[in-house]
């Protein structure tokens, strides 16, 4: 027989009770109030006057849920009658075990409509965590949009104090998934709680164990919920992002060792970084976060995106001159370059007011590190940086044997960064479909020669260089000539017209297989044989590997003085032809020659790609 939702809602709050909740009688405002005065006045060892009462209540009586959100975190003070300044707080962050966690059901809330809650979970007397349950069978949909009512209907009713929710969780007892209070909740935003192998946790009585015991639900209040300033919004991390941050503040709490998370492309690798980046602000041992992209394009979209979960938490550096002076003053968090960074350590115009940073604390977080830390660099920043941590994060470590030599040899993702933190690759991101899922077709194959002839399907070989096979130009206009016959047809084109339900991304080996590729496509279009929009970026000089001992040098428009390396250039001068393709086709006017020009023509790109015009 299916569990039904009352023997559900009497079974969580027993577990929840034998984990550190103490059950408390709330059926209604009146009660949540009264319930909300003595865990105040317990917590603070006095009695409140019910004017004193009133006008902490008008401080909770204020704002939308992102505005109520910082009320709760922040510290509070009222006047008590006898003139007194009293100080208080809502959830103390820091400390769990100096909060209260309490669990109640059935709290009736009438606004719109009467609405009765199932489970509800207080800290310290206010409502943080509302737990919608259905029975076994139950679509959690249903409860989903109960939610969406609730919220709608009842919440913002009397006092508001249910606008203080900050996560939502429903079970039917067989999934359960969490998420947080945002003002456009969507089904999509909802989450399973996973173990740190990235292994799927959906039973209500499993998650209440891992994810309700007090020390962890405090710290996914305090720390996990992120306060997006863009949106006015909540966000809460999923657990790979939680179980990452938490290795990153662990090592540098417990050790100097350093270590990389592998989060594969499309994860939000940029939320973890911020939360990680956020909670080691708050640890007076480290003077500094440092946070590295290796474009100037990176570096103000990187800082515009920490900006928008939490506002004016980074300044961000236009030259190395501005880099240096942060490095000097209170910033406790820069985003910068590769680039900027290693002009500052090495450059002579930089040495006396840097000197004096070698043996600071300061922890570095590389962007993509696959790309940024395999060339002399890494050895510079170590060597310069005597008492620092550093972390990688990337969505494609270098290893054995997929390193490429270079005149420091084959350096991999561990050598250079030390052990893999945390793990979330592409097959948990399907599964768990936090990207669209995709489907491999192997279109021909090599074969040891017999005595067929040279065609697409099959291409005999023996004892041959592999990349030289991979990279010939007849392979490359054998697979130009497949896209192009196949374009239509795979983005799903209505007839003969424009219009299709996806874009097509090609992806290649390198910046010189681009190239060809390029030329390919632009010389078939120039010959009638199709009519494809072809753009396409790539990094030049800023992001190349420097085969030699000469610095990077910058000057202060972050415009590139790359000396001796020809193919660099020439990379740029290509980009700057294709960017020429991309104007005409499009009655634009971006160019390599102006950085945020450069940025903008990033951004129009993606915005067209978005848009299904590419």
């Amino acid at each position: 027989m299916a569990q039904g939702e009352l023997a559900l809602e009497n079974q969580l709050i027993k577990q929840l009770n034998s984990v550190g909740y103490e059950s408390v009688d709330v059926k209604d405002e009146a009660s949540l109030l009264a319930n909300l005065k003595l865990q105040i006045e317990k917590r603070k060892n006095t009695t409140l006057s019910e004017t004193e009462f009133n006008k902490i209540i008008n401080i909770l009586d204020k704002g939308t849920v992102f505005e109520r959100a910082k009320t709760l975190r922040g510290e509070q003070h009222i006047e008590r009658d006898n003139g007194d300044n009293f100080y208080f707080y809502f959830l103390n962050k820091e400390s769990w075990n100096t909060n209260t966690f309490q669990v109640t059901n059935q709290i009736t809330k009438e606004g719109t409509y009467k609405n009765r809650y199932d489970v509800t979970l207080l800290v310290n007397g206010l409502p943080l965590v509302q737990i919608e349950l259905k029975r076994r069978g139950v679509e959690m949909a249903e409860a989903f949009h109960q939610i969406k009512r609730y919220k709608k209907n009842s919440f913002a009713s009397g006092v508001g104090l249910f606008q203080y929710i900050q996560l939502f969780i429903i079970s039917n007892g067989v999934n359960t998934k969490y998420f947080a209070n945002n003002k456009n909740l969507n089904v999509k935003q909802t989450f399973f709680w996973a173990n740190e192998d990235n292994k799927k946790i959906t039973t209500l009585n499993v998650f209440a164990d891992s994810f309700l015991v007090p020390n962890h639900l405090h710290k996914m209040l305090s720390k996990y919920i992120v306060l997006a300033e863009s949106d006015k919004t909540l966000m809460v991390l999923r657990p790979y992002q939680y179980y990452a941050t938490e290795k990153i503040i662990d090592k540098v709490k417990n050790s100097t060792e350093n270590g990389y998370i592998w989060h594969t492309t499309g994860s939000g690798k940029t939320l973890t970084s911020f939360k990680a980046s956020q909670l080691l602000m708050d640890m007076p041992e480290v003077y500094k976060i440092v946070f590295v992209v290796d474009r100037r394009d990176l570096d103000f979209q990187t800082t515009k995106e920490f900006n928008n979960f939490s506002d004016g938490s980074v300044d961000g550096t236009d030259n190395t001159k501005a880099l240096v002076k942060q490095f000097g003053n209170d910033t406790k968090l820069i985003v910068t370059t590769i680039q900027k960074l290693n002009n500052a350590i090495g450059s002579s115009r930089y040495v006396d007011t840097m000197h004096h940073l070698s043996d600071k604390r300061i922890v570095f977080i590389f962007d993509e590190c696959h790309r940024t830390q395999f060339g002399e660099t890494h050895k510079r920043i170590k060597k310069f940086f005597l008492n620092s941590q550093m972390f990688g994060f990337t969505g494609t470590p270098i290893f054995a044997d997929n390193a490429v030599k270079n005149q420091l040899g084959k350096r991999t993702t561990k050598e250079l960064f030390g052990n893999c933190l945390h793990k979330y690759v592409i097959t948990d991101a399907i599964k768990d479909e936090n990207v669209l899922r995709f489907s491999i077709e192997y279109v021909g194959r090599y074969k040891h020669k017999k005595t067929s002839s040279l065609n697409f399907v099959d291409i005999d070989v023996e004892g041959i260089d592999t990349r030289e096979l991979l990279e010939s130009d007849d392979r490359l206009d054998k697979i130009t000539d497949y896209i192009i016959q196949n374009h239509k047809r795979k983005t799903h084109n209505e007839g003969n017209t424009n219009t299709t339900d996806f874009t097509g991304m090609f992806c290649v080996s390198g910046v010189e297989v681009l190239k060809r590729y390029y030329e390919l496509f632009r010389n078939k279009k120039e010959k009638g044989k199709h009519d494809l929009k072809i753009a396409t970026i790539f990094s030049y000089a800023a992001n190349e590997e420097i085969e030699q001992d000469d610095y990077v040098t910058f000057d202060d428009q972050m415009e590139v003085i790359d000396e001796g390396n020809e193919d660099a250039i020439y990379s740029r001068d290509s980009l700057e032809e294709y960017i020429g393709d991309y104007n005409e086709m499009f009655g634009s006017n971006y160019t390599t020659k102006d950085s945020q020009s450069f940025y903008n023509y990033y951004n129009d790109i993606a915005r067209r790609v978005k848009n299904r015009e590419i």
